[in-house]
């Protein structure tokens, strides 16, 4: 095994993880029968593709946009695979039919979204009788932030939460072990911990504080043109998160903004938990098949 700064991101999924390199994405799962069953497609973002994408924030954006429809496929291949499944193998259009509902399931979810942390928040802060621009933000900002928190605290009391937070936790683990140059193993993931500072419960907090200093600038929302400015404002905010977790990733700037870091890390005690062994097994083998090993000793002799 060897180390460089070739790295892999990913997220959980229906009993399993999906890993993701610069050139594919994998799902492993582990089915109704206790196997490993594994996905991969071959993936190279955009900002890869095409250069003049690739500059700062404009990044963070379009990789929000394609984390959202990658994991959107990876949580439709894995809800197929986990489900206890003893008929026999459905055709195209059986996949098709819960591609759709799984689509229409995150539309919903996008759309309680929207609701709960940007409407509720900023229709309780213009109950109040605040005019000033920055303490009307403030305020906004707080109540988003504490909804955001609540809701984490009671998914988390979920049993079939728990258990994809485990696999979280392996993510995390295995992301360490591929990175540390020690070996892509159970036993050297084991040993890891399971706060990783470029996860995407860190970025959904930076998201959240950013938004606070964004929107300040905008004021107090009059209209609903206003309203809906803050709202497309979004991708900025997620494209300026995205280049403040990559600097957070860098070891000689991580003492100095490990205040800013620490968060999003306290945060992941929640949101992920301690895997099995078994579960590890899973995350490992979702690394390995994404990652096209030539592909790495190539970045290493570039670099």
């Amino acid at each position: 095994m060897f180390k460089s700064g070739f790295s892999v991101g990913g997220q959980a999924v229906i009993e399993g993880v999906m890993m993701r390199s610069p050139t594919h994405y994998a799902t492993a799962v582990r089915n109704a029968q206790g196997r490993i069953v594994i996905q991969k497609n071959r993936f190279v973002a955009l900002t890869h593709r095409f250069r003049f994408l690739n500059i700062p924030v404009l990044r963070g954006a379009i990789n929000l946009v394609e984390t959202m429809w990658i994991g959107i496929q990876s949580l439709a291949y894995s809800a197929e695979q986990a489900m206890d499944d003893d008929r026999p193998t459905r055709g195209h259009k059986g996949r098709v039919v819960q591609t759709l509902s799984i689509l229409g399931s995150m539309g919903i979810a996008l759309g309680m979204g929207f609701v709960l942390f940007f409407l509720i928040p900023l229709w309780i802060a213009e109950l109040l009788p605040v005019n000033n621009g920055i303490w009307f933000n403030l305020i906004d900002g707080g109540v988003r932030l504490a909804v955001f928190l609540g809701y984490i605290a009671i998914i988390a009391r979920w049993k079939e939460m728990k258990r994809i937070f485990q696999y979280h936790g392996a993510e995390h683990k295995s992301i360490y072990a591929f990175e540390s140059g020690r070996g892509l193993t159970i036993e050297n993931a084991r040993g890891f911990t399971r706060l990783h500072p470029r996860c995407g419960t860190s970025f959904l907090i930076i998201v959240m504080l950013l938004s606070i200093v964004v929107f300040a600038f905008l004021g107090k929302p009059a209209t609903w043109n206003d309203r809906l400015l803050r709202f497309a404002m979004i991708p900025v905010i997620g494209g300026l998160a995205y280049e403040f977790i990559k600097i957070s990733a860098r070891e000689g700037a991580a003492r100095f903004i490990r205040p800013a870091i620490w968060p999003g890390l306290a945060l992941q005690r929640i949101t992920t938990r301690e895997p099995t062994d078994d579960m590890l097994e899973v995350a490992v083998a979702a690394i390995d098949a994404c990652i096209d090993y030539e592909d790495v000793r190539l970045e290493i002799s570039a670099g």
